[in-house]
């Protein structure tokens, strides 16, 4: 059974591609793992083609649990699902939780062979009540 795959969302490169670093680094290569962030103009912002292609990187038949930072990344992310349609939306789920830690922690479950609802409420006990 293939594992639960993660995509980080960020409106900052920087700041995806270095979450994406510390998962990889906790995990290995036991998770699906792929990242995002800024426009495509090399500004910050998120773009929904992006995403897209991130989830398709990420994809495993056990679901894949997007990770945001803030409120743009998740409505572009949302979106990217609803493009993406069905059968595969069913089995992606955007989790608003703090996005390093939440990345982290998701992806350590993950890598045991945690669902993917098991995984995002993981992430999840990580907010702010």
């Amino acid at each position: 059974m293939s594992n639960v795959g993660i995509v980080i969302v960020s409106h900052s490169p920087l700041v995806a591609e270095g979450t994406a670093d510390m998962v990889r680094q906790m995990v290995g290569d036991e998770v699906p793992l792929a990242w995002c962030g800024g426009n495509g103009h090399g500004g910050l912002g998120t773009n929904v083609e992006a995403i897209m292609g991130a989830i398709d990187k990420a994809w495993s038949e056990a679901g894949v649990a997007i990770l945001v930072d803030l409120g743009g990344a998740e409505t572009n992310s949302e979106m990217a699902v609803e493009m993406i349609g069905e059968p595969r939306s069913h089995k992606i789920i955007v989790c608003n939780a703090p996005i390093v830690e939440g990345a982290v922690m998701a992806a350590t479950e993950a890598s045991g062979g945690a669902s993917l609802r098991e995984v995002v409420a993981t992430a999840h006990e990580l907010s702010p009540s």
